[in-house]
This record gives C-alpha cells, structure tokens and sequence, in this order.
C-alpha cells in the first residue's frame, strides 16, 4: 500500500516543488517505489523532471476532469524508480469543472486507490482550494516547507486548520508528517530566530534536516533536472538525502 504525501503550504516561494522532486528522488534512490502527482496548475514539478508539456496524451487534468486512467497518465522520469502524474496549464479550470462532480473532494483519492507505488507525493498548489482539498483527503500525511523569512509563520494557523477540518470531516487518519525549513541561509540571524519561532509551534514535528539556500538547488529547475543530476555533490543535494532518510523513518 502506497505512503501518500502532500507537500502543502499555501504560500508561493517557499521551496514546495523544490522540495517534492528531490525529496522523491533522493527516495527512489534509497531502492522505493516513487510516483509525483503534479496538482500544481504551474506544472513546475512537470517541468522540473524535463517533461516537455506539449507531447503529453494525457496529464492529471484528464484524468480528474475526463476520467482517463491514471496509470496509461504517468511518465518515467531519468530517475530509476521515480515516474510522475504530469500537469499542464489546462489543470487551471479543473477546480471550476469539479465544482459539480459528486465527492468531488475525493477524486484524486479514487484516482490513485489502484496504484502501487511506495511512495507518492503530491505537488500542491499554493492555496487551499478543491485541488489541495483533494491532496489531504488522498494523503496520508502532510509535508510543510518553511521558508526562513520574517513573514515565515503568516497563513500556517490557516493552514492547520484546513487540515483539522479535513481530518474531521474527509479523512481521520490524515497527520502532519513533519515541517521543513527551506532557503535556510545560516550566516543570516534572521533564519535561526525564524526556525526557533517555528519549533515553538511545531515541537518535534520540525525536521531536524534543513534546506540550505543554495545556488546548485536554484539552477537545477532550469535544466529540467533533479539536484542529484543537476550536482549530487552539492549542499542541496545533502540535504535532500538527509531529509529522505528522516521522511522513510517517520514513514
């Protein structure tokens, strides 16, 4: 049975896509099963694998709007073990579409119940819309980048209680995974007060593994590479690796 994971956080810029490919790449690495599910309308995760958009058959749009097959929808990547559910900008009005759909809040979880795969996360959008909606009520648990910023905390109470909301109404055993802090720049006092704030409000859910800004990590999208293709011997792509083995142990 696959381990279902959204990587949420409603706030743009925080590192959400950055951390959903090579977190799942540094897995499938580790010898898993791993499948992206890009429901971003963005298509950043799309896009940061190399997929070129405009060759696809069909991508998650279809198969939530026109209920195409989810398994004929998934492409490999470069990345042994890694495939991904790929997004195009079409993706934009698929929330619009299913606002008439029964259960429209579990599609995507109907959409992904038959696969097999060890892993899946899902890229989220930066809102609490029906599609990030749809992530937590097929996740198991929920992943959040943190960005070290002033404005770090701002919209996570929100945050919080869309997924209390979810657990009580849509999906009970939905759990925060754990808490990632993103584009930590450790010459900065700034990232250690920020990260301080949040292990206040998160306690032990915070990963003890933090993303360092870091050029090798800005470049990689650019190149439609993982990090690990991109430089695996970069501080990005330590730090991904060490965060992997943490996910696989709270896992």
């Amino acid at each position: 049975m696959s381990q279902v994971i959204a990587v949420l956080n409603q706030k743009g810029g925080v590192g959400k896509t950055t951390s959903t490919i090579n977190l799942a790449a540094a897995i499938a690495k580790s010898g898993k099963s791993v499948l992206v599910v890009d429901l971003d309308p963005q298509a950043n995760a799309t896009s940061g694998f190399g997929v070129d958009k405009t060759k696809l058959n069909s991508s998650i749009y279809e198969v939530l709007v026109a209920g195409n097959s989810t398994a004929d929808s998934v492409i490999d990547t470069r990345v042994s073990g890694l495939r991904v559910l790929p997004a195009t900008t079409s993706l934009a009005a698929a929330e619009q579409e299913l606002v008439s759909v029964q259960q429209r809040e579990s599609v995507l979880k109907n959409a992904l119940e038959n696969l097999s795969y060890d892993y899946i996360f899902i890229d989220c959008p930066p809102s609490l819309g029906l599609l990030s909606i749809n992530a937590l009520v097929a996740a198991d648990s929920v992943l959040i980048p943190v960005q070290t910023e002033f404005y770090a905390l701002e919209g996570l109470g929100l945050l919080i209680q869309t997924v209390q909301k979810v657990q009580q109404a849509l999906n009970p055993s939905l759990r925060i995974i754990g808490v990632v802090m993103t584009m930590v720049d450790t010459r900065n006092a700034l990232s250690g007060q920020v990260i301080s704030e949040v292990k206040k409000h998160f306690g032990q859910l915070v990963f003890e593994t933090f993303i360092p800004r870091n050029v090798r990590l800005a470049e990689a999208p650019s190149y439609g590479k993982t990090i690990f293709e991109h430089n695996k011997w970069s501080k990005g792509a330590r730090a991904y690796k060490a965060l992997a083995t943490e996910v696989l142990q709270r896992g």
